[in-house]
């Protein structure tokens, strides 16, 4: 791993004096470098499965700040994301925000006072056309046949292609080591190190093990999380009784998580 690192950074710093992209990329890919997707979780006998993953959040029910924050902390907690007060160097899984900033494709100059204070949780939404998937050179970022889009930690070069070619901002960078920030680590779950690229992975590793993900569990019933290709299942059951609305849909993504407003 560590020769094929030094190979992609020799020929990205050629790339850099003038040579396209896609030599670079063919020239990695010469090179052995191409995923054979060695990053795959072990599923118990009790592993939730699906076709496609998706996620509605009921935004009527997450009305404060109080209401998101436990299932912020319950995510980071388990995922080992370390807490830096400065801001240029957080890492975020899941958080909240206002609605001019989450849905910038739907301003509205006259929005409602509730909805205008309202915290929205936003997070990767774990496109059906992931972008980042495509900008990834080492193949760090994947997609799963169920629509996850997973990263494998190790083969995360820190180029940050992903991140620039994220719409949503879902992905953070590890500037500092993370480990020192992390107050109680969960030994479940891997930690990350300095110069890699980290975000939400769905709970991968919870419905392997038959459990939903951990903000899913927290919400009380404000988040449902189901199988979108399955008519029978709550989250399409929620899609067919309410109006929903998704981040940046024009951009022909298909983001795989919903909003009821």
């Amino acid at each position: 791993m560590e020769n094929s690192r030094r190979h992609f950074l020799k020929i990205a710093g050629i790339s850099a004096l003038g040579v396209g992209t896609k030599p670079v990329l063919d020239a990695f890919a010469s090179s052995g470098g191409g995923h054979e997707k060695q990053v795959q979780l072990k599923a118990g006998e009790k592993a939730l499965k699906a076709k496609n993953w998706g996620m509605v959040i009921d935004t009527r029910k997450l009305k404060t700040k109080e209401d998101v924050e436990p299932l912020i902390e319950i995510c980071h907690s388990i995922h080992n994301v370390p807490k830096l007060e400065n801001q240029r160097h957080e890492i975020k899984w899941i958080w909240e925000t206002e609605y001019k900033h989450a849905f910038t494709g739907n301003e509205n100059k006259y929005l409602d006072e509730s909805t205008e204070h309202t915290p929205f949780l936003v997070m990767c939404n774990h496109c059906e056309n992931p972008p980042c998937c495509r900008a990834c050179p080492t193949e760090a970022t994947f997609q799963r046949e169920d629509g996850i889009v997973l990263m494998d930690f190790h083969r995360c070069i820190g180029c940050r292609f992903c991140m620039a070619a994220c719409p949503y901002g879902s992905r953070s960078f590890n500037f500092l080591d993370p480990r020192g920030f992390i107050k109680e680590q969960n030994k479940k779950f891997p930690t990350r190190m300095k110069g890699v690229v980290e975000k939400c992975n769905f709970c991968a590793e919870r419905l392997a093990e038959g459990l939903m993900p951990a903000c899913v569990e927290a919400s009380k019933g404000a988040i449902a999380f189901g199988d979108l290709d399955d008519p029978n299942s709550d989250v399409r059951k929620l899609l067919k009784e309410n109006y929903t609305i998704r981040r940046k849909q024009n951009l022909g993504t298909e983001p795989s998580v919903y909003y009821i407003v």
